[in-house]
């Protein structure tokens, strides 16, 4: 459970709380908490908060098209230009079920690092109105990953993470009626069927790689697990109808089925990506071995477990690419939720599109002429493959978006938009990635740029160059 807090002023949205157990005395034991946006959270259940929420008013704009008439399909903006926008990440749909609406978190900058306190605003856009509006304000955000939004099996419910009684845990929202409930544990994925939501705790995100969890009090204070794999720290399964919390499976449990000794003892063992595959039977997850705060080298590792945290296998099992130092990254699962995908280094050659089974049998390489990266994901038949590049062009960074015909080995740009630009960055996490995600009908791409400086949200449709 959370704790009691005590209220204390707050310059940016007036009342917080200081922990402090006197006060829950005073209140005959009637826990409340506020949200780290100032939203007070009573309790609705045994471990279910109740949270006091209010949306603002719709704005309405206009979408502006990007190269109208120039690309082979069209892109338009869909975010205003009043700020820094993101959606969440390239294996998360940022479309609602219905694809009328479309979710982005609002970040209050894009050049210097958070801290607890800052916050951002979680909008959904109404593409029939082209409106937005605000439904939640969290400080649990990074610039990768933004607020790590969500949508349930409807259109009803969107779900997110705030920093409540000093830990980041699931926040869902319903659209309808404004009521807004937060639950014990961390969201990262949510079951298809919203029965449930699946995550490693974000305050142990930024220790491995900057700009995916929740933002630390003090600049460079990092959470951090103990040498070795925790065996009560893990990924943990909340159930969105009791609010019951348990550990799914473990760090040990996982690191227990890595088929090599590490090339180097004394190294740490923390949890990354995960998710669920569309039929809501497996989860892919990513395992980091750390050897120190700020190493390059983190040996992501994919295995797939089933969602009751049973049947753990490491995949892929294949001698042409090693355990160690395998060089690949961004596992997705394929459509039909038996194969997954990812960037990997089979035979220690240039970097290829790679597809296995969830048990890591089947290992084959896709379009072998053409040369792996960004984040890939495929479409429901299979036949193509989007993911994203970012060229330099006439001395501009731009993000490009392109889409392979596996079958042919052909591989097409759809777009190239101006973008920030990495050579002159202070810190890779201020970088924006393209990030490209299918709506649910794998007609359209969500995909991210920064066309005239700020982070910008662009949706290309490409149905009629797919079919």
């Amino acid at each position: 459970m959370f704790e009691a807090f005590n209220f204390m002023q707050d310059k940016e949205y007036g009342s917080v709380f200081k922990s402090e157990s006197v006060f829950s005395d005073m209140m005959n034991r009637r826990n409340f908490l506020l949200t780290t946006a100032g939203f007070v959270a009573t309790v609705s259940a045994p471990e279910v908060w109740a949270v006091r929420n209010t949306f603002s008013k719709k704005k309405h704009y206009k979408f502006e098209p990007f190269d109208k008439g120039k690309t082979p399909a069209p892109v338009r903006r869909v975010t205003p230009d009043d700020g820094f926008y993101v959606h969440t990440y390239f294996d998360v749909c940022p479309f609602s079920p219905s694809e009328r609406y479309y979710a982005v978190t609002k970040i209050p900058f894009q050049d210097k690092m958070p801290v607890l306190g800052d916050a951002a605003q979680v909008c959904v856009i109404d593409l029939h109105e082209q409106s937005i509006q605000t439904v939640f304000r969290t400080k649990c955000w990074g610039h990768q990953t933004g607020a790590n939004i969500n949508w349930g099996a409807t259109d009803r419910h969107l779900y997110t993470n705030d920093v409540i009684g000093g830990k980041a845990v699931c926040v869902r929202i319903d659209l309808q009626t404004c009521e807004t409930m937060a639950f014990a544990g961390p969201l990262y994925h949510i079951a298809p069927d919203e029965s449930c939501v699946i995550g490693f705790p974000h305050e142990l995100r930024d220790i491995t790689q900057l700009g995916y969890g929740v933002a630390p009090k003090r600049a460079g204070n990092y959470a951090s697990l103990p040498v070795g794999a925790a065996e009560n720290e893990g990924i943990w399964r909340t159930d969105l109808k009791t609010g019951a919390k348990k550990l799914l499976v473990s760090l040990a449990d996982v690191a227990a089925k890595v088929p090599a000794r590490p090339p180097k003892e004394g190294g740490t063992y923390y949890f990354w990506h995960s998710k669920f595959n569309r039929q809501g039977t497996r989860v892919v997850q990513v395992l980091r071995y750390m050897l120190g705060h700020g190493t390059s080298s983190r040996n992501p590792m994919t295995f797939t477990f089933n969602t009751d945290g049973t049947d753990i296998r490491y995949a892929p099992l294949s001698n042409r690419v090693p355990v160690w130092d395998n060089g690949g990254g961004h596992p997705n699962w394929h459509p039909d939720g038996e194969n997954i995908l990812r960037c990997l280094n089979p035979d220690g050659g240039d970097r290829r599109y790679c597809l296995f089974r969830y048990d890591g049998t089947g290992f084959r390489v896709l379009c072998p002429k053409i040369k792996g990266g960004g984040h890939p994901s495929i479409e429901v038949r299979g036949k193509y493959l989007i993911t994203d590049d970012h060229p330099v062009i006439d001395n501009v960074q731009h993000v490009a978006l392109k889409l392979i015909d596996i079958a042919a080995e052909e591989e097409r740009k759809v777009c190239s938009i101006p973008t920030i630009d990495r050579r002159r960055l202070k810190d890779k996490v201020f970088r924006l990635d393209g990030h490209p995600s299918w709506s649910r009908d794998f007609k359209k791409v969500s995909i991210q740029a920064a066309e005239k400086g700020r982070r910008q949200m662009y949706v290309a449709d490409l149905s009629k160059l797919i079919g």
